[in-house]
C-alpha cells in the first residue's frame, strides 16, 4: 500500500490529540526538576502535530502521518520515563510495567 487513506490519517489524528490532552493532565509538579524536561517533550509534540495538521491541509498525507507517529513516539518515551502520569491506560500508551 502506497497512499494513506483519509480514514487512517483521521484516527492518527484524533488518537493523537487525545493523548496530548491526556498528558497535559499528568505532568509533573512544577517545582519537581522533570516539569521542565516533560515541558520540552510537550513543545516537540505539539510542534508535531501542528506540523502534521499543516501538511494534512496541503494534502500531504505521507508526511501528516510521519509527523503523528513521531509526535507519538515522543509521547510514548515521555510516559515510559515518568514524565507524564497516565494512570494504567496501557492501551494507548507504552507503559514500562
Amino acid at each position: 500500500m502506497r497512499e494513506i487513506s483519509d480514514e487512517k490519517i483521521k484516527n492518527y489524528l484524533k488518537r493523537t490529540e487525545e493523548a496530548i490532552e491526556i498528558i497535559k493532565k499528568g505532568l509533573p509538579p512544577k517545582r519537581s526538576l522533570l516539569y521542565n524536561v516533560a515541558e520540552d517533550f510537550l513543545v516537540m509534540i505539539e510542534s508535531y502535530f501542528k506540523d502534521a495538521e499543516a501538511f494534512l491541509k496541503m494534502g500531504d498525507y505521507v508526511n501528516a502521518f510521519a509527523c503523528l507517529n513521531y509526535a507519538y513516539g515522543w509521547i510514548d518515551a515521555g510516559v515510559r520515563l515518568g514524565l507524564f502520569d497516565v494512570g494504567d491506560d496501557d492501551v494507548r500508551f507504552t507503559l514500562a510495567k
